[in-house]
């Protein structure tokens, strides 16, 4: 005997009030999974906590950073108003595709700022702020994201998903580091022309 035709002799077994009590049963029990799924469905997702910062942040432009053809973040440039005005808070959210050690983003991002800078940055500076970022970083992971908030005249702050990792309160490091993506002559001048709004 089959498992259905088994199942459909103990059903037929049962008497015809039991029988109402069990389909009752059955109905309310999948009416109340389809609620829960459309709820959890229609529930507004959590507001990022860097938005306190830029409650009216729109989308300025995106792209992805590859190297060597991997794909290493997808990155999104968040501001009040387009074109970007700099002298504007603004935020820079980094979607990441592969792992990369909270070392190794401090370690590039200087290497990143000394080459960019127009003049020598002293070692005292450097050594600075290395340990300033290296505070601030967490070890990221594929999935994992981290949006810097450029805060002018100020600094800037350093958020992952769900909390506020740290601020840094150095303007000249602030300015240095989103200039890493955002100056010339940029490591990937065609994600700084996405980024900035320029090409699509």
């Amino acid at each position: 005997m089959s498992i259905a035709t088994a199942l459909f002799t103990l059903f037929a077994s049962l008497s015809s009030s039991y029988r109402r009590r069990l389909m009752t049963g059955i109905a309310l029990g999948l009416q109340l999974s389809l609620a829960g799924t459309a709820f959890a469905q229609a529930a507004p997702q959590a507001t990022p906590p860097w938005r306190e910062v830029l409650p009216q942040a729109q989308t300025v432009g995106s792209g992805t950073m590859r190297w060597l053809g991997l794909r290493i973040y997808d990155a999104t440039l968040w501001a009040a108003q387009r074109p970007l005005d700099d002298n504007q808070p603004f935020a820079l959210q980094l979607d990441y595709k592969v792992g990369i050690s909270r070392d190794r983003l401090a370690n590039t991002s200087i290497d990143e700022i000394q080459r960019m800078s127009p003049a020598p940055i002293p070692d005292s500076t450097l050594a600075r702020w290395k340990s300033e970022l290296s505070g601030a970083f967490v070890d990221v992971a594929d999935g994992d994201e981290l949006v810097g908030v450029y805060l002018p005249g100020r600094g800037m702050r350093l958020y992952d998903r769900n909390k506020l990792l740290a601020e840094i309160a150095d303007p000249e490091l602030a300015r240095a580091f989103f200039n890493i993506w955002l100056g010339q002559p940029s490591r990937d001048d065609s994600l700084r022309r996405r980024l900035l709004g320029e090409t699509p």
